[in-house]
């Protein structure tokens, strides 16, 4: 049976990782890896991270099944990070309501929750057509391909690749049809950087409340862009105007829990009743696919964010990666601009983040890679975070020089 089973082509960017890891290279670059990096090149487990293990240790709970839904404290507490005090205040209950409704389930990462989203759309909501932005992390296409939904793009980036066309964005949006679901990066947009300002997501958030159509917020990178707050505020303002959706939330970065596959779905909804009958088609889904939750990693979450202590220090350590990220960008631009006086890479400082789409093109990112053992993914997008002070003037050199 197997002998029929064709070869399918490694993965993008898992794949450039096994280069990587191949090269003989001494002074090789990993730019490719969705990762944050610290100094030192390698992706810390947070100081919040590590006291919260100890005391889950010293309490060594149970490990048996999780709800389907996962742990309820944990819920609680996510829907009160992404939606705030006023639209939901922390609590247990698996259905919240004050001036909004909203019910949230544990996943494993974000990937899962925008898969159950995805499951959700097609069989209970009658969605049959997806619209993503064009660039997009490409696993949404995997997804949404696999749940049969049709996907249609909408333009995002402008002419020169490395900043927002917002009137082609909006235009090429005038097709969609009610009912049709739109998937939308919250914050810090993966590959491209490329963010939309506030007076932008509220001519967007009217467009989608005018057209009847279903957003789907990607939020993977909370406290990445401006801060905890402000970054919620594209989702916070839509469910204020009495919007509906689905929020796919993810701990990887913001966390650093990336081996421990930590996230939720979060569902905005009309009324508590609906809220509810979501909630159980949520616990449908997660039923027939991976059955309940894992323990670790969501348990580490939901003690930080519980802890007011700990909390603070989350806050405060998750500062000090965003402000790192935003000066080695700043670092960035002053070198290239050094390097090649007459060029503008000023739009790497305007772009959110741990990416920047850089503006290399596919030869030139090969070229990265073979000459200087520099790893762009072929798209041209850079993860800012795997510069430090030993490699940037290096990496700046060769961008420069295969960009002449």
């Amino acid at each position: 049976m197997f002998e029929t089973t064709p070869l399918n082509p490694p993965d993008a960017i898992f794949g450039l990782i096994e280069e990587f890891k191949k090269d003989p290279r001494k002074d090789k670059v990993n730019l490719s890896v969705g990762v944050y990096q610290d100094e030192a090149g390698t992706t810390p487990i947070m100081k919040c991270v590590g006291n919260a293990e100890k005391v889950l240790l010293e309490q060594a709970g149970s490990k048996s099944y999780l709800p389907i839904d996962g742990i309820p404290g944990y819920n609680g507490l996510i829907g009160n990070l992404i939606l705030g005090d006023e639209l939901c205040p922390v609590s247990t209950q698996p259905v919240r309501s004050t001036s909004i409704h909203s019910a949230t389930a544990q996943t494993p990462g974000g990937t899962a929750a925008l898969r159950v989203a995805g499951d959700l759309m097609k069989q209970n909501l009658g969605s049959k057509t997806i619209w993503m932005s064009n660039l997009t992390w490409a696993n949404h296409t995997q997804i949404y391909s696999a749940v049969e939904l049709e996907i249609k793009n909408y333009d995002y980036l402008d002419d020169r690749g490395t900043g927002l066309d917002f009137g082609k964005m909006m235009s090429s949006l005038d097709s969609a049809q009610p009912g049709d679901a739109l998937l939308l990066h919250t914050v810090c947009h993966n590959p491209t950087g490329v963010d939309l300002g506030r007076e932008q997501w509220q001519q967007l958030t009217e467009l989608i409340l005018d057209k009847a159509l279903f957003p789907i917020f990607d939020f993977a990178y909370q406290g990445f862009g401006d801060d905890i707050e402000s970054d919620a505020f594209p989702i916070r303002n839509f469910c204020t105007q009495g919007g509906e959706a689905f929020i796919c939330n993810s701990f990887s970065k913001n966390f650093g829990l990336y081996a421990e596959r930590v996230g939720g779905i979060t569902a905005v909804t009309s009324s508590a009743d609906s809220a509810k009958a979501i909630l159980s088609q949520i616990k449908r889904v997660i039923r027939a696919s991976y059955s309940n939750p894992p323990l670790h990693g969501a348990a580490i979450v939901n003690k930080v964010l519980g802890d007011q202590t700990m909390r603070s220090d989350w806050v405060t350590e998750l500062a000090s990666m965003r402000d790192r990220i935003k000066q080695l960008r700043s670092e960035f631009v002053r070198l290239v601009n050094s390097i090649i006086p007459d060029g503008d890479y000023e739009y790497v400082n305007h772009q959110r983040g741990m990416f920047s789409y850089s503006g290399l093109s596919r030869d030139q990112a090969e070229r990265l890679k073979s000459e200087y053992g520099i790893y762009a993914l072929r798209s041209g997008r850079i993860n800012i975070a795997g510069l430090n002070s030993s490699n940037i003037k290096r990496v700046c050199t060769a961008i420069a020089e295969v960009m002449k």
